[in-house]
């Protein structure tokens, strides 16, 4: 598949080199699922189309198709070669693992007769080794993450310790962008013919889709992968832990790894990653608060998140705890808004298909939670504009971390924040006709009036939540009166934003 383009796929046996057919199949109604951002489609087909080349260098027969499904493809190709066997690796996303639990009994009624073989997925930690959950008790992520660090021997000393006697460094890890580092460039590799050509297909076949192909310089081989993680871990990972919760309107990647894609496509493994990482402190060219930071996001909250995506789907994507239906905002498709950072936000992901994970929760997201919109239209927009995006990453984080709209699955609190948060971790406000210090009325940033009605609509619900309870407390600062208004700009502001779309 497109996003398993592993370098040592587990159906890759060398052994039996010369039995083995490798079929890749191009899927257009696959693309044509979400307006993808191009980015994102150009990364994919470039990607997909240099794995099959470096195959057939390495002496693979490789048949690679391009069909209107990837079962379309699949049939044609078993119809030309009448294979006995066809193994495969089990997806990452719950619906083509679905098609793939019934796919011998699909090619059946196609008459064609073939044994099925489905492997487990390797791409991720959490499909060989998950902590166990204890009967009536929630597995937080804090927990998984460290009984994944013992399984793994990732940052753990001979005695069983974490490295440093701490678990956690996140409070070292905090601290708003200054300008005294400039983050150093993002490698860049220039397109060749293959990527070059594909650029020219997407913007031909995609027109309306999100975003432009125009500067595409992203890694699509394996070699050019590693390098960008080796570049990572020499230029930016020291930086990475102090200023990863900050956010930059000059500095769109500050110091973060842009490694999400490849390792979603297989063209990294986090197993690898971390461990790069982890050579790094231990040869003492990286502090380790930026370290152990760093394999948290990998053997943390990524592996977590597929770990929660397996276990609670099919029936994540309809959650809806909030009873949050209003529509989404049109400047989500266009940036055009008078809030300075989500039009910063949005207007650096439409033309490049990123932005970094505490813009996506703290801007985007607390967003949508505060405004009430629909999680399920939310969650169809990220999979639209990030060229990182894919169904078992997104809507556990959407739905379930950023919205909060699982109640209380994945995350332990619902991530609201006033305009007070975003102030103190970003430079957007100093660029904003609102101000993020004032409650209510025409000068009142958005944030601050939504996260305050929040706590009001739901402060029964919110006082139960002990990591809520003092944001609650707040409430019995602020009278009758102001509340009232408070509500009002609130309701006002909504019904404007739903009429404007």
């Amino acid at each position: 598949m497109g996003d398993q383009l592993l370098a040592r796929h587990p159906a890759l046996d060398p052994a039996r080199q010369s039995e083995l057919i490798v079929v890749i199949i191009e899927a257009t109604t696959r693309f044509t699922k979400y307006a993808y951002h191009k980015k994102k489609i150009a990364l994919v087909l470039s990607a997909m189309r240099h794995y099959a080349a470096d195959l057939r260098e390495a002496g693979w027969q490789v048949d690679y198709r391009q069909a209107l499904t990837f079962q379309a493809g699949l049939k044609a190709h078993l119809q030309e070669n009448r294979s006995k066997r066809l193994i495969m690796m089990a997806a990452a996303e719950y619906p083509a693992r679905q098609s793939q639990q019934n796919l011998e009994n699909s090619l059946l009624e196609a008459k064609i007769q073939v044994e099925v073989e489905i492997l487990p997925n390797t791409q991720f930690l959490a499909g060989q080794f998950a902590p166990a959950e204890k009967p009536g008790k929630k597995l937080i992520m804090e927990y998984f993450y460290r009984a994944m660090r013992q399984h793994f021997g990732l940052l753990i000393e001979p005695n069983g310790k974490p490295t440093g006697g701490d678990w956690n460094y996140d409070a070292l890890n905090r601290k708003p962008y200054d300008g005294k580092v400039k983050p150093p460039a993002l490698p860049a590799f220039a397109p060749d013919d293959i990527t070059q050509a594909v650029l020219s297909e997407v913007e031909q076949a995609a027109p309306k889709n999100v975003g432009s192909t125009a500067g595409f310089d992203l890694p699509v081989t394996r070699a050019q992968a590693l390098a960008s993680l080796q570049d990572f871990i020499e230029h930016r990972l020291a930086y990475f832990g102090p200023y990863e919760d900050a956010m930059s309107q000059n500095e769109p990647v500050l110091f973060h790894s842009l490694l999400s894609p490849l390792l979603n496509i297989g063209l990294l493994e986090p197993l690898e990653v971390v461990q790069a990482a982890e050579i790094a402190y231990r040869t003492g060219k990286v502090p380790l608060p930026s370290v152990e930071g760093f394999v948290r996001q990998i053997i943390g909250w990524r592996e977590y998140i597929y770990w929660h995506y397996h276990r609670d789907m099919p029936d994540f994507r309809k959650l809806n705890s909030w009873e949050a239906h209003a529509s989404l905002p049109g400047f989500y498709w266009n940036g055009q808004t008078e809030m300075n950072c989500l039009r910063t936000v949005i207007t650096k992901l439409l033309d490049t298909g990123y932005t970094h994970h505490i813009e996506r929760l703290m801007v985007l997201s607390n967003f949508g939670l505060l405004a009430g919109i629909e999680p399920e239209e939310v969650n169809d927009w990220f999979l639209s504009c990030y060229f990182d995006a894919y169904d078992w990453v997104v809507t556990p984080n959407v739905i379930g971390m950023g919205l909060c709209a699982d109640g209380g699955q994945v995350g332990t609190k619902p991530y609201a924040a006033s305009g007070a948060y975003i102030n103190r971790m970003s430079d957007y406000c100093k660029g904003c006709r609102y101000s993020p210090k004032i409650r209510s009325g025409p000068q009142a940033c958005p944030y601050n009036f939504l996260y305050w009605n929040f706590l009001l609509k739901h402060e029964a619900r919110l006082k139960a939540n002990p990591r809520m309870g003092p944001a609650v407390l707040g409430l019995r600062h602020i009278k009758p009166d102001e509340r009232e208004i408070i509500q009002r700009q609130a309701t006002t502001f909504i019904t404007q934003l739903e009429s404007a779309y």
